[in-house]
């Protein structure tokens, strides 16, 4: 049984060489535009820094892959096309693509550039996955965060292509690829505009009570003094139905699988994913060099329980969950 790849954010050139130097065996980034999903100001690359960054990692025995993942606008796939052409022309290793068009683009003019399936296309079926693998060449899918360990390796028994799943990071609930909560609040979603939740949408206030974050005006949380506040995302806030207060769709905690890893090799996962490239090079450093640790220690048959609590204070509000891999409520 192989090793598993371990995959990391890079929002920066710095980041990315961050994640590099604290174990992480790929990186995945994105330009400065909203062909990708983290089109957040301060964010991203240009394409000498993807040129130059490629050429860096590989020196090393890294890899980068490209998220060109968000969809298309009619009358406006230029850009997204220009993507697909700059990370052939800077020889990264992959693209990572939602949009049927993009793909197309990429299989047509780049038949040698490794196609990987983003999560946005929400592909867990063998169906679907096979789609994508024969009318594009796809070679690895990005798994929707809502699969059980169970659902993963039945599925692994039945396509020909790599996964890869998330294993630490913000926890998407909503089906990947198909949220409009965002854009309602804000005017800008993820799947379009590459963000989620901008940062200059959110406020938090104290007020009378406690201090009440905001989204595009709409309050989603109330906090008590001294209680740790998440980001306000709408899929995350507290509200009050049928009398009861509570989160309605999930709670604003972080993923961590690592308690998972062994769960996951077994299961035929290719390769292990690290959400956050709007994090930080010092958050990157450490959540690779946890993971990093824990894979080689798998790889000797080693217990890795003990890497779990290293990053317990990153979570967001100081909470974390393995999410869907250990879901009972199905």
């Amino acid at each position: 049984m192989g090793s598993i790849e371990l995959v990391c954010p890079a929002g920066s050139p710095a980041m990315l060489r961050a994640a590099v130097e604290a174990g992480a065996d790929s990186v995945y980034c994105g330009l400065r535009d909203d062909t990708n999903a983290r089109n957040f100001p301060g964010l991203n690359f240009s394409p000498a820094e993807l040129s130059d960054s490629v050429k860096w990692a590989h020196d090393r025995g890294a890899k980068v892959l490209l998220a060109v993942n968000t969809f298309a606008r009619a009358g406006a796939s230029d850009r997204w096309r220009a993507s697909i052409d700059a990370a052939a022309g800077t020889g990264a290793d992959a693209v990572i693509v939602a949009d049927l068009g993009v793909l197309a683009h990429a299989r047509d003019a780049w038949p040698d550039l490794r196609l990987h399936l983003s999560v946005q296309a929400a592909a867990g079926s063998p169906e679907a996955i096979a789609f994508y693998a024969r009318a594009y060449g796809v070679r690895r899918v990005v798994l929707p965060r809502v699969l059980s360990v169970e659902e993963i390796a039945a599925l692994m028994r039945e396509i020909e292509v790599e996964t890869e799943a998330f294993v630490y990071g913000g926890l998407c609930v909503m089906a990947e690829g198909r949220c409009a909560l965002s854009s309602y609040a804000t005017g800008r979603s993820p799947n379009l505009d590459g963000v989620c939740s901008p940062p200059e949408a959110v406020t938090y206030t104290e007020e009378e009570g406690g201090m009440v974050s905001r989204l595009g005006g709409l309050a989603l949380d109330r906090y008590a003094s001294g209680e740790p506040a998440g980001y306000p995302t709408l899929c995350k806030g507290r509200f009050a139905v049928d009398g009861a207060l509570s989160y309605l769709f999930e709670d604003p905690v972080s993923l961590n699988a690592m308690s998972v890893l062994a769960a996951l090799r077994r299961a035929g996962v290719t390769a292990v994913k690290v959400e956050g490239r709007q994090r930080g090079k010092a958050y990157v450093a450490r959540v690779a060099a946890a993971f990093r640790a824990a894979i080689d220690a798998l790889d000797a048959g080693e217990d890795i329980a003990r890497f779990e609590p290293l990053l317990a204070d990153l979570a967001e509000g100081g909470r974390q969950t393995s999410g869907a891999y250990r879901k009972t409520w199905r």
